[in-house]
């Protein structure tokens, strides 16, 4: 017998069932991966509010010196006594995402981050960990950010990858089967400590989207919906504090920045207990509107806080 030459239209359906096997194993391998086990229970993210007092929702301080404006604005609330208890852990989450020396504003000022550390020791933390999942590489973003050294020198452990282990924790909705950073999971107290930068995406990057660095593999696709996804993170992860820094902020090209023109000196710091004014505070200072930012809108429409900076109170300027 002759053996028939295959015609195209054969070749096609020949190789479109090959797709769809390869396919449809493809996303059993994906669901079987992503799908966490039904016997399996899950950690929940803990929730890390402290007794803060809820009439100061946040404090602003002003001057040359970073560690100083630090120091202002916890004492206006209190002190970290208010927050942090003795024989505590405490991981403080600092932005450490680029290979950026501080000038250029990408990573959150290593005085601040250092200056935290020495308050929450002062106030009988038993550990302090430093920790992020930076973008860029991980050694080279924290040393050339300065928030490494600063962080160990002041008593910290620094932790970064590859040396940070996550863990699969009970998300949902946009956050559904991602990784969490074990650390963050296993700490007392957690201290957000954004710097105020533009962001090509959300406008804004400030405190509730720092979260993306306590996440694993898989948050980028978090980009697509971004102003949602910034505001799930607000919902999960409830800090203790939330610290912005606005030493220098970064006005354009965000988040990652690199020209020394597009950083302005501002020299303030706010501290406080509602993350969303915080999160306006730090928006007013890049000329936004906060009310008309999209996860600003979310955030409110979550109970999460009050998308209005005049809830922080400024002290002045040194």
């Amino acid at each position: 017998m002759v053996e028939r030459k295959p015609t195209r239209r054969d070749v096609v359906v020949r190789f479109g069932k090959a797709a769809l096997t390869a396919g449809a194993a493809g996303s059993l391998l994906w669901w079987l991966r992503e799908r966490p086990d039904d016997h399996v229970t899950l950690p929940s993210v803990p929730d890390w509010r402290g007794s803060g007092d809820p009439s100061a929702p946040g404090v602003a301080a002003r001057g040359p010196d970073p560690a100083a404006n630090v120091r202002r604005a916890v004492a206006a609330l209190g002190g970290m006594e208010m927050f942090v208890r003795a024989g505590e852990t405490v991981l403080i989450k600092p932005n450490v995402g680029w290979d950026r020396v501080p000038e250029q504003a990408a990573d959150t000022d290593p005085q601040v981050v250092a200056e935290l550390v020495r308050l929450c020791l002062g106030a009988g933390a038993r550990r302090v960990i430093v920790a992020d999942r930076p973008c860029n590489d991980p050694r080279r973003s924290f040393e050339r950010s300065g928030v490494g050294p600063a962080a160990a020198k002041a008593g910290a452990q620094v932790l970064h990858p590859p040396g940070v282990a996550l863990e699969r924790a009970a998300l949902s909705g946009s956050l559904s089967g991602l990784s969490v950073m074990k650390a963050a999971l296993e700490a007392d107290r957690v201290i957000n400590v954004p710097v105020v930068k533009q962001h090509s995406l959300s406008r804004a990057t400030l405190g509730m989207k720092n979260w993306f660095g306590v996440l694993g593999d898989g948050r980028p696709r978090l980009h697509q919906g971004i102003h949602r996804a910034v505001a799930e993170l607000g919902a999960v992860f409830r800090p203790t504090l939330t610290v912005i820094d606005a030493t220098r902020i970064l006005l354009a090209n965000g988040p990652q920045g690199g020209s020394l023109d597009d950083v302005r000196e501002v020299g303030a710091v706010a501290a406080g207990t509602d993350p969303v004014a915080l999160d306006a505070w730090g928006a007013g200072h890049l000329g936004l509107e906060p009310r008309r930012l999209g996860f600003i809108i979310e955030a409110e429409r979550l109970g999460l806080g009050l998308g209005d900076p005049q809830r922080v109170r400024e002290l002045g300027t040194a």
